[in-house]
């Protein structure tokens, strides 16, 4: 996943019910202000949704995002966000999956909920 790369996500963790990675602050990632871009945000909620989607798909199958909704709750301005993804439904055609992204003092920052259709 060459974005993840160039984003600079971070993946510590991957199971089928548990996806966690983070992504640091950057003074390149930010809009005005300083303040950490919405569009890193969601990609790495993106990127750990659709690495815990793939985990629960049939043997064969692959996805791809169809839906990604975002909540934007606090500004990120230093640190570290921290991301988790679970799955909320995995169904033959589709597998839908919240992420949660935290900062350092494990405040909510944001809350997606993804589906991912099942190809």
């Amino acid at each position: 996943m060459p974005f993840v790369n160039l984003l600079g996500v971070e993946l510590t963790a991957a199971a089928p019910t548990e996806v966690r990675g983070s992504l640091a602050w950057s003074e390149s990632r930010c809009t005005t202000g300083g303040v950490l871009h919405g569009g890193a945000l969601m990609g790495l909620a993106d990127t750990l949704g659709g690495v815990c989607a793939f985990l629960n798909l049939p043997e064969g199958a692959a996805t791809t995002t169809i839906e990604s909704k975002t909540n934007f709750l606090r500004a990120v301005r230093e640190g570290t966000v921290t991301a988790t993804s679970t799955p909320l439904h995995t169904g033959r055609r589709f597998v839908v999956v919240e992420t949660e992204l935290c900062d350092d003092d494990d405040r909510l920052v944001a809350k997606v909920t993804q589906t991912q259709a099942v190809l």
